[in-house]
């Protein structure tokens, strides 16, 4: 032993176990069990789709054997059983395994039932079409390579993922004190959800929930409450309790049976056939007289006949509480960021996958961009060499080799090296004149697409929305709608399905109270009438808006200081006609010097595309409403202002609308909407109206062919003008008389366009409201003074009017 004294070093067994395992249970989390966050896929599955990439394995190619498949990543990736590798292999192609399976297999590649799949020699396979998105621009640099085990080859440490492969296919893995189990979920939500992000950087998980609703199991069934499912969302951890789908059926006979379609994900239907046959034996479940597997190729169908005494509901219930009718799917969204273990939620997940995307596109973009620098340099010098090609066919003529034919081309030409090896490669036949227009025009072309390469480079917001431009492409072509279905249990009911869809009007006061009632609350009065007591208010508060909406709607509240809140209609209390309502700041959290200057519904639409904000000194702007939808509840910037602005007025519009502003001095401009150029949400818009000193805008309104300009004075008097007598003028301008203003009358305080069905609901200071036919309102033209549409007292005036339109 002597001899190898000097070699041995004393190592305390505890030490060496403890590093050993260490290193050991570090090589399985990151090199085995757990799936990147990035592309979803755990290294077996990425170097399974590798090798048949480079098998070119394509959809449209033909089957490959599966026994060489497994080979090739044995041989040159994957150093493991090559068991392992055939069972990773045939998940990925089983339908009611993989939600979005990426490879297509041939043969018996096993069943629901827990059929083994036959051997690999006697199965073939190749990629899916979805699996391209997972490889999409991979040859373009846009991943890190690694060394394989043998440093022979090199392998991707991750694919390009141009869909969010981990949320959408879900994952399981035990590593070494740690489990991952994601569920799958659909595809077309998951995107939708990215796109969001993408729009609403600050969104929370909540917001992100409204597009990702759960999880969507490849073989369908129902999960049952939701609640545990959005713990599982906001903190990481959480389960889905999942039940099959049955249905109870009456037979010829009269009686009845209980048919099973679903089941729950990773359930064995066999064994949980099996399961159910013992707890008839057991009598652990009575009043079943047969069960029959009657699955075929077209569905699953499992049908379980109940006894004639026998109540249905109460065998399925018990079924459910037995059997894996009812299975608990547990969530552990854990996955590896930069190579280290972490539990995410929902947006976290979502967020990592748009960071890889960002740079995927990023690295793509500098390739594509270095590719056409390269070829238009090559064209450069082609250009000036076929300008002067006689001279440079001297020149080569003249020249004894090749080397000393690009020496001289590089003297005389000022050419790279690149350039006079291109010259000296160049066939004859591009000295013919259509050749050489060919060159011209790809000159052109390539300037054109480095110019579009560098924009996306230099601006975020550009290669956002090529991100999502790509990713909405995928979600077009491979989503599909929802398999599992998600039902409120007792307990968890969303308060929205507990309240019917009617029709509302809310009323907001001056000093921000805010209540909703039904529409039909204030009856149809004359013109002219006292009106209804609308509220009982402090002394010096009076109602501001009134808009009619549904309990189900959206409201997006907008704010004097160009602020943005959201709100649900229903969350607004209901209030007696006399009541004065609730505070808005118990709703949403408005500084003390902010109130709410305009209530917008809002309603799912084709035609609703923008937003026009008005401001009190007659600044205008349009702002796409995607911007607003998923406005936050904290509030957003809706507009920027100056010192001494507010915002008086928002309309929803279709991009090719005509607007019309009416000041407090009786003028009015009408302009068309395209005037206006879109701008983003933050920004300030531009003039609107030019106004004299002291005068503000009371009213926006857009116009509709034939309608009718109802404008309403602070000592009720009023009246209808066409406004087609108000021609369309430039954006900016002083606009044109549209009231006859005098001592009588007082300023004006608002302004509708209206049609002959509509209503008009106004409301004066005392908190009295009227509600009237517009059709019992004279016609007049622009510059009349109208009549007496609501008594006023001395120290009483209107302050607010409503349009209700007929059909509501």
């Amino acid at each position: 032993m002597n001899e190898y004294k000097d070699r041995i070093v004393p190592v305390e067994i505890e030490d060496e176990m403890k590093k050993s395992y260490i290193d050991y249970a570090m090589s399985v989390i990151v090199g085995r069990a757990l799936p990147d966050v990035r592309d979803g896929l755990k290294p077996v599955h990425r170097r399974i789709l590798y090798s048949m990439s480079e098998l070119n394995l394509t959809p449209e190619k033909s089957y490959r054997k599966s026994a060489r498949i497994v080979g090739d990543v044995l041989g040159k990736y994957h150093p493991h059983g090559d068991t392992a590798v055939y069972y990773a292999m045939v998940r990925m192609a089983q339908e009611f395994s993989t939600r979005y399976p990426l490879v297509n297999g041939h043969g018996n590649f096993g069943s629901v039932d827990g059929d083994s799949p036959a051997a690999m020699r006697y199965t073939e396979a190749k990629m899916q079409k979805l699996t391209m998105e997972l490889l999409r621009d991979i040859d373009k640099e846009t991943v890190d390579y690694t060394a394989n085990f043998d440093d022979t080859l090199k392998e991707p440490s991750v694919l390009p993922s141009r869909f969010p492969n981990l949320l959408v296919n879900g994952s399981n893995g035990i590593a070494v004190g740690m489990a991952t189990s994601i569920p799958p979920h659909n595809l077309r939500e998951v995107i939708d959800g990215v796109v969001h992000l993408i729009d609403n950087p600050e969104c929370d998980v909540d917001e992100l929930t409204e597009f990702i609703k759960g999880p969507d199991f490849p073989t369908g069934s129902t999960i049952m409450g939701r609640e545990s499912v959005m713990k599982a969302y906001r903190t990481g951890r959480g389960k889905a309790k999942v039940r099959a789908k049955a249905e109870i059926e009456q037979t010829a006979k009269g009686r009845e049976q209980i048919v099973i379609t679903e089941i729950p994900y990773l359930v064995n239907k066999a064994k949980l056939v099996e399961k159910i046959a013992d707890l008839v034996k057991e009598k652990k479940v009575e009043g079943i007289s047969d069960l029959r597997d009657e699955s075929n190729r077209k569905g699953m169908r499992i049908v379980i006949e109940i006894k004639r005494d026998a109540n249905a509901n109460i065998v399925l219930n018990k079924l459910y509480k037995h059997s894996q009718l009812e299975d608990t799917f547990s969530i552990i969204m854990l996955s590896l960021v930069h190579g280290e273990p972490k539990v995410l939620n929902l947006k976290q997940m979502l967020y990592y996958y748009l960071e890889h995307q960002k740079d995927v596109v990023t690295r793509r973009t500098q390739y594509e961009l270095r590719k056409a620098e390269e070829r238009a340099h090559i064209l450069e010098g082609l250009k000036i060499a076929l300008d002067n090609i006689d001279e440079v066919i001297s020149i080569i003529k003249a020249s004894k080799n090749g080397q000393e034919a690009k020496i001289s081309l590089i003297e005389r030409f000022d050419f790279s090296e690149i350039q006079a090896q291109a010259i000296l490669d160049m066939r004859l036949q591009k000295l013919t004149g259509l050749e050489i227009e060919k060159i011209e025009n790809e000159y052109e072309e390539l300037l054109k697409i480095i110019n579009r390469l560098k924009e996306i480079l230099g601006d975020e917001k550009i290669l956002l929305n090529l991100i999502k431009d790509e990713i909405t492409f995928i979600r077009d072509k491979y989503g599909d709608d929802r398999k599992t279905d998600i039902q409120a249990v007792a307990g968890e009911i969303d308060i929205k399905d507990l309240i019917e869809d009617e029709e509302i009007a809310v009323t907001l006061t001056h000093f921000g109270y805010i209540k909703r009632l039904p529409s039909d609350t204030y009856k149809s009065q004359n013109r002219g009438g006292k009106g209804i007591s609308a509220l009982t208010t402090r002394e010096e508060d009076f109602v501001e808006h009134l808009i009619t909406t549904t309990t189900h709607s959206k409201l997006i509240c907008f704010t004097n200081k160009g602020r943005v809140y959201r709100i649900n209609a229903y969350e607004i209390p209901e209030g007696k006609r006399q009541a004065k309502g609730t505070a808005m700041v118990n709703l949403i959290p408005l500084d003390k010097e902010e109130k709410i200057t305009a209530l917008i519904p809002m309603v799912e639409s084709e035609d609703e595309k923008y937003l026009v904000l008005c401001t009190k000194n007659g600044i205008i702007k349009k702002t796409a409403l995607s911007e607003f939808r998923k406005s936050n509840r904290n509030g957003l910037i809706a507009i920027s202002l100056r010192e001494d602005d507010e915002l008086i007025g928002v309309k929803i519009t279709n991009g090719d609308q005509e607007i019309m502003l009416v000041s407090k001095d009786g003028m009015a401009i009408k302009f068309s909407e395209k005037d206006v150029r879109e701008m983003g949400r933050s920004a300030m818009g531009v003039k609107g109206i030019s106004l004299n000193k002291d005068n503000i805008v009371v009213a926006m309104e857009l116009v509709d062919e034939g309608s009718e300009l109802l404008v309403v004075s602070e000592n009720g008097y009023g009246k209808r003008s066409s406004v087609d007598e108000y021609r369309i003028q430039n954006r900016g301008g002083k606009g044109l008389k549209t009231y006859n203003i005098n001592e009588k009358t007082g300023s004006l305080i608002g302004a509708n366009v209206v049609n002959e069905e509509d209503e008009l609901m106004m409301i004066n200071s005392d908190g009295v409201l009227i509600r009237i036919d517009v059709a019992q309102i004279s016609k007049l033209s622009r510059v009349t003074s109208g009549v007496k549409l609501m008594r006023t007292d001395e120290e009483c005036y209107v302050v607010s009017m409503a349009k209700i339109v007929g059909e509501e």
